[in-house]
């Protein structure tokens, strides 16, 4: 629990505590085991597919229309976490926040529902749900990252955002595992990921089993989040929410804008240097997948085993990067897992259907072969757990460099703008990745300018006066 009137230098009550009960850990960590789901099955591995291939008729508009709205919610979402980050900061307690905008999370993913093949009148009902969910899920998000301060001191810091992104991996793990093994088929044959029909009787004729995806994803949430609410304090002050508070908060956002770059040139500088690495994490993402389906022709099986070996590596690097971020520093844990990060994206952009590390030839796959059977396919995989080992321990220490460098009394409206440079230039690594694509022919030079991002963001770090 917090240490109530204890204070040390430098401090504010209710912004820091020196220890805190195991239960609040264990609920505040539960958060990120909550959420991922929606990141994991909707975002990137089953239900995204499924709304460009399956639900859509047409595969591009399908993809156009995701990424509209992908792109509308996460800069309405990035509009608002300084807004409400300042007005949190005014004196309001976190989790009503925390609460109304998982409202909104479990809403949006129950509307995933509607999503049945043919009934295309419906897609601005399912597109705007999506939307709401992603506004949910980052906007609570926000007010979650404030609470670390408040429930371990700074030399726990680390280990408290490892452990998060950590469950987080595990959970997108678990749930992956759950749905693509037991209730989502391959619409070729009818079987899961796993080789068995599903649990549970779903028509496949109207794609129950990818549909059901979204509300698996609310209940998930509904479960898991509980101990958040229950075992996690909150901060102390209690003062009434007036209509004043939201033009005050406006204006406070003004003054923090102009106190971030006059005052807090370090935190802007990391800021700056995090959104644009976060571009390039997010492009190698998103596009690592594609990029292996065109080279090696995979299907779903094998784009299940892959996120599956991916988010395995994502816990254990997250896992293993906290306790080493206490030790070393926030700084020196992302500039090297950055480092090894960009020289596996080359490793894995060096492999072709019949050929690894640009130039060394190897057969190429044989149609058929079972999951991961040839060299080249198994060369990629060795990069790819490598991107995914230094992915968590990125993600985790950049939230606890912030963390440590926020001045007491802002640390919600500082992540606030965390969420806002994260999300702010989200579409421009895919852009330049699209517009070299088109240019050139090739989606390896394409997929290829993400490092121009990841290698611009580890240069700002690099200038950064913290540790």
């Amino acid at each position: 629990m917090p240490t109530g009137g204890l204070k040390r230098p430098g401090t504010v009550p209710g912004d820091r505590a020196e220890r805190t009960g195991k239960r609040a850990l264990f609920g505040w960590v539960m958060f990120d085991w909550a959420t991922q789901p929606f990141y994991t099955l909707v975002v990137t591995f089953l239900f995204a597919p499924y709304f460009v291939n399956g639900f859509m008729a047409d595969p591009a508009q399908g993809a156009a229309l995701w990424a509209y709205a992908t792109g509308i919610a996460e800069l309405i979402a990035a509009a608002l976490a300084p807004v409400l980050g300042a007005i949190a900061d005014a004196g309001q307690p976190r989790k009503p926040w925390i609460a109304a905008f998982s409202v909104m999370l479990v809403v949006g993913l129950c509307g995933l529902w509607f999503a049945a093949p043919g009934r295309t009148d419906l897609a601005p009902l399912v597109l705007v749900a999506f939307g709401l969910a992603i506004l949910g899920a980052e906007l609570a998000t926000v007010f979650t990252n404030a609470m670390m301060v408040s429930l371990v001191p700074d030399r726990r810091l680390g280990t408290l955002s490892g452990l998060g992104w950590a469950a987080g991996y595990v959970g997108g793990l678990v749930s992956l595992a759950l749905v693509a093994g037991l209730f989502v088929a391959d619409p070729s044959t009818g079987k899961t990921l796993l080789g068995l029909p599903p649990l549970v009787p779903l028509d496949h004729s109207t794609r129950e089993g990818d549909r059901l995806v979204g509300p698996f994803s609310a209940l998930w949430y509904l479960v898991f989040v509980l101990p958040l609410f229950l075992f996690t304090p909150d901060r102390r002050e209690k003062k009434p929410l007036q209509a004043h508070a939201v033009s005050a908060g406006l204006a406070q956002l003004v003054r923090s804008v102009k106190d971030l770059v006059q005052n807090h040139a370090q935190v802007a500088l990391f800021l700056l240097a995090r959104m644009l690495y976060a571009d390039g994490l997010g492009a190698v993402f998103a596009f690592g997948g594609i990029y292996a389906a065109t080279v090696f022709g995979w299907g779903a099986t094998e784009l299940g085993l892959f996120g599956i070996i991916l988010t395995i590596a994502g816990t254990i690097g997250a896992a293993l990067g906290g306790p080493l971020d206490d030790r070393r520093g926030s700084k020196a844990v992302i500039v090297l897992a950055l480092c090894l990060f960009i020289a596996a994206s080359i490793g894995v952009l060096s492999v072709g259907h019949d050929h690894v590390l640009f130039v060394l030839p190897v057969a190429a796959k044989v149609q058929g072969s079972a999951p991961f059977a040839s060299a080249g396919e198994q060369v990629y995989l060795v990069f790819a757990i490598l991107i995914g080992l230094a992915s968590g321990p990125i993600q985790s220490s950049s939230r606890t460099l912030l963390a440590r460098m926020c001045p007491p009394g802002k640390t919600t409206e500082f992540f606030g703008f965390f969420s806002f440079s994260g999300k702010i230039t989200a579409f421009a690594a895919p852009l330049a990745i699209a517009a070299v694509t088109h240019a050139t022919g090739s989606q390896r030079l394409g997929i290829g300018t993400s490092l121009v991002f990841l290698i611009a963001g580890l240069l700002l770090l690099l200038r950064i006066k913290a540790k």
